[in-house]
């Protein structure tokens, strides 16, 4: 059929009209929508806030976080009775609000070495099944048949165990602030809050990596017990007996009587350097350091540089120059851990349960 010219503005001007109603009418609905999904979480955060919510009703986590609290209180009044028998010291008097993390009267260790050594404990029993479970149940490809990259899954888990380390030490930490202010009567200095602020920094970063690699063990094996076993083991390794077997080593090398003071410089470093590849002496290090201002160097000294120097504490900034190697050590080493559990689970073969 031939339309006239004439009417062909008519025509135009019909289909503008009914594009106009049919927008008015839609316009709502695509507000509806667009309202919808921002209100609507990501898939992400969906799987941090449930696992958040597993970790923290388990029985598992409450008896670790029990004897991990029942310890530090343990080493907190160990630390009151160290400070009320030393008051009368000069030395006790500076920095005293640090010595509640430092000072023990003998009879237990002190907050660090609590936290150092029952700390990796809390990060292996969050991560040692995180991935295995789901796959032994069958959950793990029902998961990610719906519409979730495998990325967001294996990140979140592992975003959802870290906050909660993050929660248990602060919590930790600030307790033994607040016992500080009832025990010694005057707030803490503003020196002395960034460093304890930054201490539990480092030991979220210090637990974080035994996370990741109980995560990677849980995704390497496909037993819960096996990956529970392979990290217990590497911690009992790490924390127990490579200092032992660096020791050992360190006698069969050790220079003569009459070495020069190169050789033993050099042997001292070396030694040094050995021991500096486990993360647990890295946290040691970095921790005392940070809660003890009168430390002023982590090596060995000529009596050159000896000769002198003023024995005062360190301010804040010394000492982060100081320790900066350590975190940025323990952050490649969680760094590292994670990237090889990202790596294998994006590459694993995936399969329903028939």
């Amino acid at each position: 059929m031939n339309i006239p010219d004439s009417s062909l503005p008519l025509l135009k001007r019909l289909r503008l009209q009914i594009r106009n109603r049919t927008n008015m009418i839609n316009e709502p609905d695509r507000k509806k929508v667009e309202r919808q999904a921002r209100h609507t979480p990501s898939p992400f955060w969906v799987i941090v806030h449930k696992e958040l919510g597993d970790h923290i009703h388990s029985w598992r986590f409450g008896i670790l976080v029990g004897i991990v609290v029942l310890a530090c209180i343990g080493s907190i009044y160990s630390a009151v009775i160290a400070l009320q028998q030393g008051t009368g010291n000069s030395d006790s008097e500076n920095y005293l609000f640090l010595k509640m993390f430092t000072a023990s009267d003998g009879t237990l260790p002190n907050f660090i070495t609590f936290v150092s050594f029952l700390g990796p404990l809390i990060g292996i029993a969050l991560g040692f099944d995180a991935v295995n479970t789901e796959r032994t149940k069958g959950t793990l490809s029902r998961m990610l048949s719906q519409p979730l990259y495998r990325d967001d899954f294996i990140t979140a888990k592992f975003t959802a165990a870290l906050l909660l380390v993050a929660l248990v030490i602060f919590s930790l930490g600030f307790s033994v602030m607040g016992l500080g202010l009832f025990t010694i009567g005057y707030p803490p200095t503003p020196e002395e809050f960034g460093r304890v602020v930054i201490f539990l920094l480092t030991a979220v970063i210090y637990v974080g990596f035994w996370l990741n690699l109980s995560l990677y063990f849980s995704v390497r094996f496909r037993q819960a017990a096996t990956s529970a076993l392979s990290g217990i083991a590497l911690w009992l390794f790490f924390t127990v007996f490579y200092s032992l077997i660096v020791n050992l080593l360190a006698k069969s090398f050790e220079p003569g009587e009459q070495a020069g003071t190169s050789q033993i410089l050099s042997y001292q470093q070396t030694l040094l350097f050995i021991n500096r590849l486990s993360p647990a002496e890295l946290f040691t290090e970095a921790t005392t350091t940070l809660l003890v201002p009168e430390v002023r160097s982590l090596g060995p000294l000529t009596m050159e540089q000896v000769i002198g120097a003023i024995p005062s504490p360190l301010p804040l900034g010394q000492s982060l120059l100081l320790i900066w190697p350590h975190l940025t050590g323990l952050i490649a080493a969680a760094s590292l851990a994670f990237a090889l559990t990202y790596a294998l689970f994006m590459r694993q073969e995936i399969r329903s349960r028939s």
